[in-house]
């Protein structure tokens, strides 16, 4: 079965991005399908590559990086979230005049058009969070 995920809150404020990664790893080792992993709201906090956990927590932002590294995820931020959250790639940081970027390499920014076309192409959207 190929599925689709929603996250829409942050990494370290509520339980859906554990819950959402626990899920999805455990989808994808009895071998179905995540067709694109969509963050959007506060869930687009979880790509940013400054997160910086204690040692002995978790390391939200990196599960979903190596995940997706192992399983040749999509990882998509919807692009509006990202820009009221200060979440920017080359492009978003160019384009508003920004002198750096905070978004994890394993992930990209687009539109709502990608939530759209994954719960099109997915048989079941799972949605985390609020």
């Amino acid at each position: 079965m190929k599925f689709a995920l929603q996250i829409n809150e942050g990494p370290y404020q509520h339980q859906a991005s554990d819950t959402a990664y626990c899920f999805a790893k455990a989808l994808l080792e009895q071998g179905h399908a995540i067709f694109r992993v969509f963050f959007y709201h506060d869930g687009v906090n979880n790509a940013t590559r400054f997160t910086t956990p204690p040692q002995d927590d978790r390391h939200i932002v990196n599960r979903w990086a190596a995940l997706a590294e192992q399983y040749e995820l999509d990882l998509v931020v919807c692009v509006a979230a990202a820009q009221r959250r200060g979440v920017v790639d080359e492009g978003e940081a160019t384009r508003h005049k920004k002198d750096a970027t905070n978004i994890h390499p394993r992930f990209r920014i687009s539109g709502l058009g990608q939530l759209v076309e994954a719960a099109i192409q997915a048989d079941r959207l799972v949605v985390f969070g609020d």
